[in-house]
């Protein structure tokens, strides 16, 4: 096992490479640039500040420059947020996204798995039929939809709790979020469980179970439960990536000061070490995640052992 994580973290050196060199060059061949205004700035002024960003250099030079600062960790000052490093902004606004994440991906996670059990167990029943409905509803309706509809009613109409921002961080401020962040996430872990579980309940492991008296709570949590899982770990990487480093919409329309808006907004302006920033995060966190998916894989399925 030791062996394999080794492996794993190595072949990690040349993918955080490959993504970091990509977003660096599409980056700079999109059309603009940081300091392209609509009431252009006077070319000394514009001479002035190209300079003071090194943006003056041939762009191998720039690419160089900024591999050698990257691996030390300094991804550079932002070109929006004035007197703020990325690491600085990322620091900021990573423990806002990681917590609202975290609630996230448990809601997702548990209630995916209960529901997508439950139908499973009634097959093509009314609960299974509702279940699948409810589920297909949740992947196909965006979440800048259903955030202001909760908003609408639960913040406004009746309200029961704050329409936005982080507050002191409490369950009444989270609960909106948690649910628009985590509810298309919810519906795919219950069709990835109810799937797997219709075609882990009909294998021969499970007959035998079964013709041994075995109570039906053991066959399903200890027997079937395992295998029923293995497509849900495959998933939890990047979902857990994408959950827990934020999303831009979820965190603009409950003005919640996380690391997913800075993305679209250094998009938008061309702040090209913001992007820089916010995409090695997200290429960390998928490969971390990954390690530990492969990892989980081998304690639920014996077949699969990393020597």
């Amino acid at each position: 096992m030791l062996n394999f994580v080794l492996r794993r973290l190595a072949s990690a050196v040349p993918t955080l490479f490959i993504v970091v060199t990509i977003s660096f060059f599409l980056m700079r061949f999109a059309p603009g640039g940081p300091f392209n205004l609509e009431r252009p700035l006077p070319p000394a002024t514009m001479e002035n500040l190209m300079r003071a960003y090194h943006l003056d250099q041939p762009l191998w030079n720039q690419y160089l420059q900024y591999l050698k600062n990257a691996v030390t960790g300094d991804f550079g000052p932002s070109y929006i947020y004035k007197d703020n490093t990325i690491a600085e902004l990322i620091g900021k606004g990573l423990p806002y996204s990681v917590e609202l994440g975290t609630y996230a991906l448990l809601f997702a996670l548990i209630g995916g798995v209960l529901i997508g059990t439950l139908a499973a167990l009634r097959q093509n029943s009314f609960l299974d039929f509702l279940v699948m409905s409810v589920a297909t509803t949740g992947v196909t309706v965006p979440n800048f939809v259903v955030g202001p509809i909760l908003t609408l009613i639960f913040g406004l109409m009746l309200s029961w709790v704050p329409t936005g921002s982080w507050g002191d961080g409490s369950f009444k401020f989270l609960i909106l979020p948690v649910i628009t962040l985590g509810l298309p996430q919810l519906a795919v872990f219950a069709r990835l469980t109810r799937g797997s579980m219709i075609e882990g309940l009909h294998t021969d492991h499970i007959r035998t179970a079964r013709a041994y008296g075995l109570p039906q709570r053991v066959v399903v949590v200890t027997h079937a439960m395992r295998g029923a899982l293995l497509p849900v770990v495959s998933y939890l990487a990047p979902c857990a990536a994408a959950l827990l480093t934020g999303s831009a919409v979820v965190e603009s329309i409950f003005t919640i000061p996380g690391v997913g808006r800075y993305f679209v907004l250094g998009a938008i302006n061309r702040d090209y070490t913001l992007v820089m920033g916010t995409v090695v995060l997200v290429a960390i966190f998928v490969i971390v995640f990954n390690l530990v998916v492969d990892i989980l894989y081998g304690l639920l399925d014996p077949r699969v052992r990393h020597d």
